[in-house]
């Protein structure tokens, strides 16, 4: 059971067969789109705490949830559940519990980015979406076309992407887990990004959101990377791109550019877990790119 803050409203909407927990801050207001924010691996909501507090004082109705499996939200009873087409079915199905009738800023970090990115790229997203920014989360589609084309690209991103061939094979990534990796996976975390145990994150249930999630990387990437489908993106499209990523390249994070007809990009001097090493900037410019859109539609 994950632990809420006061003024943290929980909820739970159904989407197939996987109930999803919902933290509400805020309610939505006539003047402003609701904002839904979607977590990576190995994460929970949790990881856009201290950013959806920022937006909240500033006046935002901010939606958080937990992923299929992780935290408080149930897995799917089907075959392959964590497909991506499943995945933005979830967010869907949270757009519309939280703010129907009214489209919302989506925002996506790590695997919520890739998330955020299938679901934009259908047609299921028009009529819901007013903008889309995704937080060190790449495009799998755009990315496996880059690979397959550019020597350069597959020598940059490669080596940052090595971590993903072990979190494929099935036995080893659960056992690792279960074995003692969420201690590992902390210290490592304070080591490279600064983030100290002991203010509250990672949570207590890491090793249960990473061994829920991790079927993500076996389902999803490799099918993409061997057969890519490019689909431009339907909505205005922001890439907050951190610097010091050790996961994913800022080079080709920009080679999504050409597939979005309105693509705004921004870059942070922090690394991967941005959301939470630097919650003032990552909120600052998700707000300045919010009434940005909201100044053009005007």
């Amino acid at each position: 059971m994950t632990t809420t803050e006061p003024g943290v409203k929980t909820s739970t909407v159904l989407s197939g067969t996987a109930v999803l927990a919902l933290y509400e801050r805020g309610e939505p207001t006539p003047d402003r789109p609701s904002i839904v924010m979607v977590h990576g691996w190995p994460d929970s909501h949790a990881v856009w705490d201290l950013v959806a507090d920022r937006l909240h004082a500033e006046g935002h109705h901010v939606v958080t949830y937990d992923v299929r499996g992780v935290g408080d939200s149930t897995p799917a009873l089907v075959h392959r559940p964590y497909t991506l087409d499943k995945m933005a079915a979830d967010i869907g199905a949270v757009i519309d519990a939280v703010s129907p009738g009214r489209p919302v800023h989506l925002v996506g970090h790590d695997w919520g980015g890739v998330e955020g990115w299938e679901y934009v790229s259908g047609d299921a997203c028009d009529g819901r979406v007013v903008t889309f920014t995704t937080v060190s989360g790449p495009n799998l589609d755009h990315l496996g076309h880059l690979m397959r084309t550019s020597v350069k690209a597959a020598l940059v991103q490669g080596p940052k992407s090595l971590y993903t061939l072990v979190l494929s094979v099935p036995i080893v990534r659960t056992v690792m887990w279960r074995l003692g990796m969420a201690s590992a996976f902390r210290r490592w975390l304070r080591v490279t990004e600064g983030i100290r145990p002991e203010d509250g994150y990672p949570d207590a249930g890491l090793a249960q959101h990473a061994i829920a999630a991790v079927p993500l990387y076996r389902t999803n990437i490799f099918g993409r990377m061997r057969s890519p489908e490019i689909r431009p993106a339907r909505v205005p499209v922001h890439q907050l791109v951190a610097r010091k990523d050790n996961y994913v390249s800022a080079s080709v994070l920009a080679h999504s550019a050409q597939w979005a007809d309105d693509f705004t990009r921004t870059e942070i001097d922090a690394g991967h877990w941005s959301p939470r090493t630097h919650p003032d900037d990552v909120a600052r410019h998700l707000s300045e790119y919010f009434s940005s859109r909201t100044r053009s539609a005007a």
